[in-house]
């Protein structure tokens, strides 16, 4: 039964779980405190066949807490380095949950950094791994501040990450396995499954209204016919989260942690 007593960041985690729901047996990886614990939501609930390891060289079965330093209690599935980290993403096998610095229209990232790349404004981290893990496989996107400053008009300062843009796509080149599935945000969840890859609301997050996330994005937005409000969390899946979280650290993700449900004004 869901619950209405929940911060927005255990609204989030659910959220992003279920970016991997029907996925099946590949690797799970989520990047920050919020993804983190949603993979691990995922694979303790919908998607038990998620691959997801221990942060180090190894798969497991029980998803490893935030702040946990031993190895008591785990369930070892495999051993995991690098180099087979590798052999899985380039072979497709695995669905990564990133957090972009920007996002156009097209699903593209960028994680590098802010204006020119040869004279930036600001440096971030480079493009990193960003191109041919989208390339290779799926990426979901988490954005906690939805703003035109991560949503913006026009294209992304530096394209990390491939996206739907036909015109960055050198002719020939197989684009199989690239795939832009969710963007989860601290107002909504969207998907680029309109005409031509158009970017769609899906979900709206408690009290937030369609307006307002299309404000606070910098191209235009369609509602998926069938729009609805982002799912509550289950006692199940809030007793989960605070399981693999139990320092509460996603209470500092989200500024001033607020209510996942917002009080009347």
């Amino acid at each position: 039964m869901a619950e209405t007593n929940f911060t927005l960041a255990e609204l989030l985690i659910c959220a992003c779980a279920d970016v991997w729901r029907g996925d099946g047996e590949v690797m799970a990886t989520g990047i920050g405190f919020i993804p983190r614990v949603a993979q691990g939501l995922a694979k303790r609930t919908h998607s038990p066949g998620l691959l997801i390891t221990d942060g180090e060289s190894c798969l497991t079965e029980t998803p490893v807490a935030l702040g946990a330093k031993t190895h008591e209690g785990r369930r070892y599935a495999g051993y995991m380095p690098y180099s087979r980290v590798f052999d899985t993403l380039w072979g497709g096998r695995r669905h990564a949950l990133v957090g972009p610095v920007q996002m156009d229209r097209w699903g593209q990232g960028n994680i590098a950094c802010i204006g020119d790349f040869h004279r930036p404004k600001r440096m971030m981290l480079g493009l990193r791994g960003f191109p041919g893990n989208s390339i290779d496989h799926t990426n979901s996107m988490f954005v906690p501040k939805h703003s035109t400053r991560v949503f913006v008009p026009g294209e992304v300062d530096v394209v990390c990450s491939v996206g739907y843009r036909d015109e960055r796509w050198r002719a020939g080149v197989r684009r199989d396995f690239a795939r832009v599935h969710r963007v989860v945000t601290n107002l909504c969840v969207m998907d680029f499954d309109g005409p031509d890859h158009a970017v769609r609301v899906i979900s709206l997050h408690p009290g937030v209204g369609f307006e307002e996330v299309q404000a606070d994005t910098g191209f235009p937005l369609l509602k998926a016919p069938d729009l609805h409000e982002t799912t509550h969390p289950t006692a199940e899946q809030l007793a989960i989260i605070r399981e693999l979280d139990p320092r509460d650290l996603r209470a500092r993700q989200i500024k001033d942690n607020p209510l996942g449900i917002r009080p009347v004004a």
